[in-house]
């Protein structure tokens, strides 16, 4: 019996690089498309576009930057900052390989004492999760307004219980991440929806759909993206297409915060 394990590098509590995504990031980098990229890993188009925009909303700076027109049509290119960061990646890979060889050499992995480790484990299935700083955090008797600002700039207010600020240890200027389910999120084409405490102007990039639900993605800025999950027909109606301006609302009890 070998002793092996992946390794995987979080952010803020969450997974950011899979060696799965890393084999995406160097597929991108050598062939200029996603698509190509994916066929190459392999993982379907849909899997690989929602890696990159996970990796890009969970990072400080883009690591995937995607060009489009010009003359050759566009492509996909992996940022310097990107860059940095396989490399970076290969180092500890290396020096994770080498630390499992000697974690075998010194444990009896016969055993079976090491069974157990790992099941504890748990991932988030909320669609949105994006990189945020706190700006201010109002506490009131029960629950607490908490004021985000996206790398795009635009704010975010979400409102949790005073016990989970407390709990989190919340405050500002902290990095933190906001969640919310792609089900909570409302578009629509109208500025006087605005009124929503929580109204963000994006730009459609890209749209999933069966005859029930429709998936649609839409860029707010500066690589932060949203994803709203509503009725097909809904959708529909309201005539929404990929490069249609839109609004995304949440409201601020849908969004939760971790860190």
């Amino acid at each position: 019996m070998e002793l092996s394990s992946k390794l995987t590098l979080e952010m803020l509590g969450k997974p950011f690089l899979l060696e799965k995504r890393i084999e995406l990031l160097h597929a991108i980098e050598e062939h200029g498309s996603i698509s190509k990229a994916a066929k190459a890993v392999p993982m379907s188009y849909k899997s690989a576009w929602e890696a990159v925009d996970s990796m890009n909303a969970l990072s400080p700076e883009p690591i995937v930057y995607r060009e489009t027109g010009g003359r050759d049509g566009g492509g996909t290119t992996i940022t310097a900052y990107g860059q940095q960061l396989l490399k970076n990646y290969g180092v500890l890979k290396e020096e994770h390989r080498r630390f499992l060889e000697k974690l075998s050499e010194l444990t009896d992995i016969q055993s079976g004492a090491f069974k157990t480790i790992g099941r504890l484990a748990m991932q988030i299935s909320a669609r949105n999760q994006i990189q945020a700083e706190v700006v201010s955090v109002d506490s009131q008797n029960v629950n607490a307004k908490i004021l985000l600002k996206l790398k795009s700039g635009k704010e975010l207010l979400s409102v949790i219980t005073k016990e989970a600020v407390e709990d989190l240890h919340i405050e500002e200027h902290q990095t933190v991440i906001a969640i919310f389910k792609s089900s909570t999120v409302i578009l629509s084409k109208k500025a006087e929806d605005k009124s929503n405490e929580n109204s963000l102007e994006g730009i459609v990039r890209k749209i999933d759909r069966d005859v029930e639900n429709t998936k649609t993605v839409v860029d707010i800025g500066n690589h932060d993206t949203i994803v709203s999950v509503m009725p097909t027909s809904v959708v529909e109606k309201m005539e929404i297409i990929e490069g249609s301006s839109v609004i995304v609302m949440i409201k601020a009890n849908d969004i939760m915060i971790g860190k």
